[in-house]
């Protein structure tokens, strides 16, 4: 399940970082907004699993 995890913050991070540059390109700041915070709760979630794996190791 953590792989599973791993896999869908990455996936919302590029998500994210599509956003961003789709809203930057196309003048919108709420777009670009929404796609800067997509990348950093999917940046939190990643530390959170990274923790996660250090307690298991």
């Amino acid at each position: 399940m953590a792989t599973e995890d791993k896999i869908n913050n990455k996936s919302e991070e590029l998500t994210g970082k599509v956003k961003e540059g789709v809203g930057k390109a196309t003048d919108d700041e709420r777009l670009e907004a929404e796609g800067k915070a997509d990348q950093s709760s999917s940046k939190l979630k990643q530390a959170g699993e990274n923790i996660k794996d250090a307690f298991k190791s």
